[in-house]
């Protein structure tokens, strides 16, 4: 089972989110049958996402992250909740997957160096809170650290990994973590962080290595007092609904909710997010109409 954890050291000068999402993004390829590289790019999305939407302090807020670099990969998209569940797709999940002399899948040649990193934090009530910044690298953990120095002035660490088998694509391991310095910290206690860092295996080897994501946390923040904020599980989950799709064609003019019904005789809609298919028939859209004008 996948699982997220937030803590913060004793003093209050260093906040660190770890997760094991093998689960989730091992999900994710299955449902969008997704190539090497971008499984590697939304897996890697996905655990940052849900990082960050659990960092988010309101019960209904979500939070939705969208790369969209000059790659043929195209867009990448991802969104969580305040719980950490998540969910996402890729607009071509068929990507052709690279890998640089080291082995490791060059995803920056799929996504696109060129482009912009989108963030959408909805908190449930008022105007959402929209930041971009352009990519520096396309291979995402690089992009986040930017989006936090550049749109909301936190020095930010991200680390995020996915680990594809070579031989059948399947989904091995894939976590992350998240290290920010909060207001106050003083220069020993940045210091004594860049020499963690620089000392920090990649997530994916560390999870290989049986370490949970507290022992990831300690690790990262040797040298400090570590307490947890919180734990919990997380999954891949798409609020997708027969009612939410109604609800949303009721918005809809009489005609436009007609022309939906194809030479069949019927309407279909796909989930981005889940590949669920939901199908209407013209006496269901009908029916819709009478309910809307009724």
């Amino acid at each position: 089972m996948d699982k997220i954890i937030r803590c913060i050291t004793s003093d209050g000068a260093v906040m660190a989110s770890a997760i094991d999402a093998s689960d989730i993004v091992f999900t994710a390829k299955k449902l969008h049958k997704l190539s090497r590289s971008a499984t590697a790019a939304l897996g890697r999305l996905l655990c940052a996402t849900s990082m960050m939407g659990n960092m988010l302090k309101q019960k209904d807020a979500f939070i939705n992250l969208r790369v969209l670099g000059d790659g043929e990969m195209g867009a990448v998209v991802a969104v969580g909740d305040s719980s950490g569940n998540v969910r996402g797709y890729v607009e071509n999940p068929q990507v052709t997957t690279e890998y640089y002399n080291s082995g490791k899948i060059n995803v920056a040649k799929a996504v696109g160096k060129n482009g912009t990193l989108s963030v959408m934090r909805d908190y449930g009530a008022g105007d959402p809170y929209i930041g971009q910044v352009e990519l520096v690298s396309g291979e995402i953990a690089e992009d986040i650290t930017n989006y936090f120095a550049v749109s909301e002035q936190i020095p930010t660490v991200c680390a995020l990994g996915v680990l594809v088998d070579k031989d059948d694509g399947e989904v091995l391991l894939a976590g992350g973590l998240l290290i920010q310095l909060l207001p106050g910290a003083f220069e020993d206690t940045i210091e004594q962080l860049e020499k963690n860092i620089s000392k920090l295996e990649p997530v994916t080897t560390m999870l290989a290595k049986g370490m949970s994501i507290l022992d990831i946390c300690k690790t990262a923040l040797e040298g400090f007092e570590v307490e947890v904020l919180d734990e919990n599980p997380v999954n891949y989950v798409c609020g997708c609904s027969r009612e939410k799709l109604e609800r949303y064609f009721m918005t809809m003019s009489d005609d436009d909710i007609r022309s939906m019904a194809n030479e069949n005789g019927h309407a279909e809609a796909v989930c981005q997010f889940c590949n669920k298919k939901y199908i209407f028939s013209v006496e269901d859209l009908e029916k819709l109409i009478a309910e809307k004008n009724g």
